[in-house]
């Protein structure tokens, strides 16, 4: 995880703007939500370090830096604990130097870093060269100033480019580059060599200002490696289908001839221009799937026929088993394609991958690991190789990427403020609410209490209101403080975040019996078993199992609510069988009007996150449960299950 962190302070140091969270997390290929707690921890640290970070809703991320001199001297303690100098390599003099340069806020003179390093007069002139050779990109000199010594001088934006470069990136080399050892026996190359090739892809995408997450990087690592061992052994380079002519105008095409170039004369073997086009689709990276002309049959046409037909089968059977709704994403497909052919090579030749993150996945992203598990599965079907928990890793973070995009793809919540203390007010809400949700949140006006039945209840989602409503609208509805405090914010957000349709799969509206006279919990409990036994294929003993966990603690948790369940999952899909009631029945002791039969999938590892939070809201609120009991219709059961109060 701290890599992560510092791979986010090196992004938002190297950015003049905003970086959104969604951008953070494709550079990472992680999802949002472990962005927005990796800011919290990185603001945690740089408390009292001169800076912080600060979120703009609907813009993203910017380090905010306060106190220049006590924010790089943070930057200093943090080099010093990461690098180990040895004065003694050029190569690790000039990185010295260079973040000396970086760092200081004064001249430097020559004397003191010579004296600091323990160098000769002639080996730091001759090191200087090189600093100034390696700054040049970045348009920055060393200005000397006689009596005063050297300090680098240029705009500010590009010391902190370079800042975000030398500080993080060389350190990384090491970190990253996770398979060289393995890619050395394999390929028939020196560790010497594959160290060049990987030193030389961070120089090109940093000279060049092309981000390419960890993951990335490797792919487009081990991609070079094994074409370098199939062109030796005479084997022909898989073509793309496209035309080449697209790919060649690009910047990223300049940057992929250089880089193989390069390492032509690092390995002695002429690449065919095809591995230069190849080379290119890595380093456009998502630029690709987020250009509005390229169709997912376009982005189909660059990737390879073995690859694809792959590629294809995983994204089909997710669909079918779990129905995400992202067998069409062109970014997964594209990620899918070229993360696969370079693992594929990984699973031939028995090369073992670790994931440093694979708790955090499996603990936090369950469906999505779940997803990465039925395309290990296709895979070893497929390709007739064994697929670890580690590899499915790998593969449940361009999925859940995509589960994440796919949220992102909901249009924003409409809304109508209501408010009984005149406009002033109402429009103080609008203004706070628009500021912390910025594009997710459409405000269509403003309203007083009396004017209530002349809203557009049929362009709403949401009335978001500082005064109580008695009377029932076909809309739900927020209810806040005049002062929106944090949780009135909350209380906004969790409508808003909530993923309905993700809901809706689990509530079957032929599962759904409204306005039922029950006189007892076993008449409710037999109704509800019996009207589900065909349609969930529930066990025989389904209701014997309700009744044994009944026996260990009742399941009426108060405000008429009760959320019966077998001890173990025992069905084959997950779907709840909600029975509300005329008049509340007597549950061991409490009062019950609405019944939730929580039937779950066996041995299943389903993300049901969502649906639990919706049950807790509902236990928690008397309120919410009595107008869920009212409902006389589906639909209006509907807009009083998801409404938040």
């Amino acid at each position: 995880m701290q890599n992560r962190i510092n791979t986010i302070l090196q992004e938002l140091i190297a950015k003049d703007e905003p970086m959104t969270g969604d951008a953070l997390a494709a550079l990472l290929d992680v999802s949002s939500r472990t962005i927005r707690d990796d800011i919290k921890q990185l603001d945690y640290a740089l408390a009292d370090q001169g800076a912080y970070i600060k979120s703009t809703r609907g813009l993203g991320y910017t380090l905010i830096i306060e106190d220049e001199h006590a924010f790089r001297l943070y930057l200093q303690r943090f080099t010093q604990s990461e690098q180990e100098d040895d004065f003694t390599q050029p190569d690790q003099r000039v990185r010295y130097l260079i973040h000396r340069f970086l760092l200081a806020e004064q001249y430097l003179k020559l004397d003191d870093l010579i004296e600091e390093m323990h160098i000769s007069r002639s080996t730091i002139q001759s090191d200087l060269r090189q600093v100034k050779e390696q700054l040049r990109p970045y348009d920055l000199i060393l200005h000397h100033k006689p009596n005063y010594g050297l300090k680098l001088q240029g705009t500010e934006v590009k010391v902190r480019f370079a800042l975000s470069q030398f500080l993080f990136n060389e350190r990384e080399v090491k970190e990253t580059m996770i398979w060289k050892k393995q890619l050395a026996t394999i390929s028939n190359m020196t560790e010497s060599q594959l160290q060049s090739i990987w030193t030389l892809l961070i120089q090109a995408t940093q000279q060049h200002q092309i981000s390419l997450s960890d993951i990335a990087m490797n792919n487009l690592f081990i991609h070079i490696a094994i074409a370098y061992k199939r062109i030796k052994d005479g084997h022909q380079v898989s073509l793309i289908k496209h035309d080449l002519n697209d790919i060649t105008n690009q910047r990223e095409y300049t940057v992929a001839l250089e880089i193989v170039r390069r390492t032509e004369n690092i390995l002695h073997v002429a690449f065919p221009d095809v591995e230069i086009a190849y080379i290119a689709i890595h380093l456009l990276g998502t630029k690709m799937v987020e250009d509005k002309n390229q169709s997912e049959e376009d982005i189909k046409r660059w990737m390879p026929d073995d690859i694809l037909i792959v590629t294809e089968e995983i994204l089909e059977t997710i669909e079918r088993k779990l129905s995400l709704g992202i067998q069409h994403d062109k970014e997964l497909i594209f990620g899918l394609c070229l993360h696969l052919k370079p693992a594929i090579n990984r699973f031939k030749y028995g090369m073992n991958v670790r994931n440093p993150m694979l708790q955090e996945i499996k603990q936090n992203y369950p469906l999505a690991f779940e997803a990465g598990i039925l395309a290990g599965i296709v895979l070893e079907e497929e390709l007739d190789v064994a697929i670890d928990e580690n590899e499915v890793g790998y593969l449940a973070l361009h999925i859940g990427a995509a589960i994440e995009r796919k949220k992102l793809t909901h249009r924003p919540i409409t809304c109508y403020i209501v408010c009984a203390s005149g406009v002033g007010s109402a429009q103080l809400i609008k203004y706070k609410l628009q500021g912390m949700f910025g594009s997710k949140i459409n405000i269509l006006g403003t309203s007083e209490y009396y004017k209530l039945d002349q809203l557009p209840f049929s362009q709403l989602d949401l009335i978001v209101s500082s005064v109580p409503i008695k009377v029932p609208l076909p809309v739900p509805v927020v209810e806040v403080n005049t002062i929106l405090t944090e949780q009135d914010v909350q209380k906004v957000e969790t409508f808003i975040d909530t993923d309905h349709d993700e809901l809706l799969q689990f509530i079957d509206q032929d599962a759904v019996f409204l306005n039922q006279c029950f006189d007892s919990k076993e008449e409710t409990l037999s109704f509800l078993v019996d009207a589900l036994k065909e349609k969930l294929a529930l066990p025989d003993d389904y209701l014997t199992k309700i009744y044994e966990r009944e026996a260990i603690a009742p399941t009426a948790f108060g405000n008429l609510i009760a959320i019966p369940h077998p001890i173990t999952a025992e069905t084959k899909t997950t779907k709840l069988g909600i029975v509300t009631l005329k008049k509340p029945i007597d549950w061991a002791g409490e009062k019950v009007q609405v019944v939730i039969l929580l039937n779950v999938k066996k041995e299943s590892n389903e993300d049901l996150q969502a649906l639990y939070k919706l049950i807790g809201k509902l236990v928690e609120n008397r309120r919410h449960v009595q107008q869920v009991a009212q409902a006389t219709d589906y639909e209006q059961f509907i807009d009083h299950l998801f409404q938040s109060k």
